[in-house]
This record gives C-alpha cells, sequence and structure tokens, in this order.
C-alpha cells in the first residue's frame, strides 16, 4: 500500500478515538447539496475518501446510495466500523483505490483532499469514476470573526509543522483541467455545540500534528486550552459552548480523458 502522510498516520492512529468524539458533524444542508447537485441517490455508488471514523459517512449514508468508506489508518476504520457496522469499509490510499476502473458514480473527500492532493489523485479518481461521476471536497472550516475561535488558532498553529493545511490553498493546485471541469463552491454555516471538552479540548487534541506531539507537549497545549476555557468571559463556567464553522463544499464533473493540461 503506498504510504500516507507520516504526521497523518501517527496522529490518526493515536487519536481516534478522540477524534470520533471531538470533531465536528456536518451542516445537514449538505443532504441536499448531495443529492441534488451531486446527484447522489439510491442505486448509486458514492466512495468516501479518506472517511476517517466516518464522520461525513453518516450523512452520505442517508442519500441511500451504496456507500463505500475508503481509510488508510486502522485505528480510524476501526472506529468507523464500530459506529456504522452496516457499510463496506476497505483500507486503501487515494492514489491506489481499491475499486474497478469506472464503478463509482461519485466521490467524496471530507476533511481529507489536502493529505493527498496530488495530480496523479485526481487521475486515479477520474479512473474510478464513471463518465457522468462526480467529486466533491468539504471542509469544516472554524469561523475566526470569533476571538476565542482566533485565540485557539493561534495555540495550534506553531505546531503543524509540515502538516498539509485546508487554508494554504495548496490542494487547488493539480485541478488543471485535465481529469476535472473547474470547481465549483457552496457555503453553509454550523454550530458545534457541545461540553468545552468536546468542542475545545477533544477537537483541537484530535488535530493530526497535536496528537503526532510527545505527550508533555499535547499536555502543554491541553493547558493553555484549558487556561483559555476558564478566562474567556464567553465560556468559562458553561456546560455547553458553540463553535461556529463554515463549511465550505466544492464539486466538480470528470472530463473525458484525456484531455491537455492547460
Amino acid at each position: 500500500m503506498p504510504k500516507i502522510h507520516p504526521t497523518a498516520h501517527q496522529g490518526y492512529s493515536e487519536a481516534a478515538q478522540t477524534y470520533a468524539q471531538g470533531r465536528p458533524d456536518y451542516p445537514p444542508e449538505i443532504l441536499p447539496w448531495l443529492t441534488d447537485t451531486l446527484s447522489i441517490t439510491a442505486n448509486k455508488n458514492a466512495v468516501d475518501l479518506g472517511a476517517g471514523t466516518g464522520k461525513f459517512t453518516k450523512l452520505l449514508a442517508q442519500t441511500g446510495a451504496n456507500i463505500i468508506a475508503i481509510e488508510p489508518v486502522e485505528a480510524m476504520r476501526a472506529q468507523l466500523t464500530l459506529s456504522l457496522p452496516d457499510v463496506q469499509t476497505l483500507p486503501g490510499t487515494a492514489d491506489a483505490i481499491p475499486l474497478d476502473t469506472a464503478s463509482a458514480d461519485a466521490v467524496l473527500c471530507a476533511q481529507s483532499f489536502h493529505w493527498f492532493a496530488t495530480e496523479a489523485v485526481l487521475q486515479e479518481i477520474h479512473r474510478v469514476l464513471k463518465p457522468s461521476g462526480k467529486l466533491g471536497l468539504i471542509w469544516n472550516v472554524r469561523d475566526e470573526s470569533v476571538d476565542w475561535v482566533v485565540a485557539i488558532t493561534e495555540i495550534i498553529t506553531p505546531y503543524e509543522g509540515s502538516a498539509p493545511r485546508f487554508y494554504k490553498g495548496d490542494w487547488r493546485i493539480p485541478f488543471n483541467g485535465r481529469y476535472f471541469t473547474p470547481l465549483e463552491q457552496t457555503n453553509f454555516t454550523y454550530e458545534h455545540v457541545g461540553t468545552p471538552q468536546q468542542v475545545i479540548l477533544d477537537r483541537c487534541l484530535s488535530v493530526s500534528f497535536i496528537a503526532a506531539l510527545p505527550d508533555d507537549e499535547k499536555t502543554i497545549i491541553a493547558n493553555k486550552l484549558q487556561t483559555l476555557i476558564a478566562s474567556h468571559p464567553a465560556l468559562r463556567q458553561k456546560d455547553t459552548i458553540s463553535l461556529p464553522h463554515r463549511t465550505e463544499a466544492y464539486w466538480c464533473s470528470r472530463t473525458a480523458y484525456p484531455k491537455e493540461s492547460k
């Protein structure tokens, strides 16, 4: 099996349960986007690529389509199977998808594409899609118009190292027009509601590059987050908090192959 990014492999292997507990779900408004824009309906084959613990798979399954979840990290697959035992779940990577050519109607990458954003991956996704197939990319993004959300980012960002990040935009580079039509974007809003432990601590400690750190450094980060929770007027002494998100959803269609790069 081709290698995955070492930070993703180590971090997600160690933090799979924390990921399942702390990561936000997705806004329900994405469901009609899946069915109407991406044409994912009953009797269609939809692939959740880099499915993680199944956070997005659960929503995708509501379309009634036949779902195949592909996830390279064993600990993440175990969490997915535990929560969604009826979903077909396979080991595999984005550059070696374990599916037949022209077997999928849609491929979805939720919170994952930035980890494997290469032209070779787009070629592989192109291979498994049917001629009319579509690719969807989804990310939950913290709303940094809120000051305490900015404070969270300031605590964790210094540790990101070489880990690919959505906000940097490098994931767009492979879209040169050869394998897919230009990306189209839709935004949704979402509130991650829960205890401070779930919404801030578990969420941040499940970030790949944080989870991959030595325990003493993770303790330092956790203490900084606890201090923020205890001191900020919007957070202190609150049993339940709401972390605002913007969910960015992108889609494109498979082009005829081959097509010259622009």
